[in-house]
């Protein structure tokens, strides 16, 4: 990822499902907490996260190698570990199953990083739903790319398959999951992040995570 130095500066851990969606989740940072996100040297660690189906010893098992992973990163850049943020797609709704994943998800970190940020990306349905809260940036990157009007202003949350629909519905080229960390990219150099276009509860949870931290 592209980040400034920060040697003795701290790092922030991102954990997700690829690559691309832990440069999706770095705009958001820098763009939610510039405070911390410019300084910051935002780092991956490479396990793909699998915890939403877990539960009980399962789930503390795959946390706490999540956690011990992320302070051997920071301890890796011979920094400090300002943050951990774990993203994971939901293939679902916000709706009563993602209130009881993230409840669960939320009280099994708190339990095992009492001293340490962290923030929880549990996309509904997918990275590619919370980009379509920032439509303007599609043109950014493919001078083409139109967001239909159906999928502006809308609880993208609600939206099933989101990279399906922007598969359809953009035009040519065809987007690609490798687009979604450019599309971030402009949307946080346009500065349109801090006014998205529609609503989306996981999103916003995710946002007030990052608020949090102190």
């Amino acid at each position: 990822m592209r980040t400034a130095r920060a040697q003795g500066r701290g790092v922030i851990v991102l954990a997700g499902e690829d690559q691309n969606d832990c440069e999706i989740l770095a705009a958001l940072i820098r763009a939610h907490r510039p405070d911390l996100g410019t300084a910051a040297k935002l780092v991956r660690i490479n396990d793909p996260v699998r915890l939403r189906r877990k539960s009980g010893p399962d789930l503390a098992a795959a946390v706490k190698v999540l956690v011990g992973k992320a302070r051997a990163k920071a301890l890796q850049q011979r920094a400090p570990l300002l943050g951990f943020v774990v993203h994971e797609d939901l293939d679902g709704y916000t709706d009563a199953r993602y209130d009881r994943i993230r409840r669960t998800l939320a009280a099994e970190f708190a339990r095992q990083c009492q001293e340490l940020r962290t923030a929880l990306a549990l996309a509904a349905w997918e990275s590619e739903g919370w980009l379509l809260l920032f439509p303007d940036a599609f043109p950014h990157v493919r001078p083409r790319w139109k967001v239909p009007d159906r999928l502006i202003d809308k609880d993208t949350g609600r939206v099933k398959d989101a990279k399906e629909e922007l598969k359809r519905g953009l035009g040519l080229p065809v987007f690609r999951e490798s687009d979604g960390p450019e599309v971030a990219r402009k949307a946080l150099q346009h500065r349109l992040i801090p006014s998205p276009r529609g609503t989306n509860r996981s999103y916003e949870d995710f946002v007030g995570d990052l608020a949090e931290w102190n």
